[in-house]
């Protein structure tokens, strides 16, 4: 599902207009929105039955080139991380059985 087909989707679920649905969408998953200001702050977001996410910190490590297969230093990073909650996998497996 792309960015513009969610939008839609809320629209419609949620009864808004389609410019609504999209300022909540941004407001939520940009750049600039919600969750990534929490990450940036180093909280967490949880939502309840749906599931969480974090920032992780990632240490420096050694690592190799696939162009060329020299080994390469890989510095520290921190990386956004999404965890599904109880419910979202509950929902996925209903749906495979």
């Amino acid at each position: 599902m792309k960015k513009s087909e969610l939008v839609t989707a809320l629209a419609a679920r949620a009864k808004l207009t389609k410019s609504d649905a999209a300022r909540a969408v941004e407001a939520l998953f940009s750049s600039a929105g919600i969750i990534a200001q929490e990450l940036r702050k180093g909280g967490k977001v949880l939502i309840s039955g749906f599931g969480g996410f974090e920032a992780r910190r990632r240490s420096a490590r050694r690592g190799r080139d696939p162009r060329t297969g020299r080994e390469i230093a890989i510095g520290a990073s921190i990386a956004p991380v999404f965890r599904p909650g109880r419910g979202l996998k509950a929902a996925l497996d209903r749906r495979q059985s």
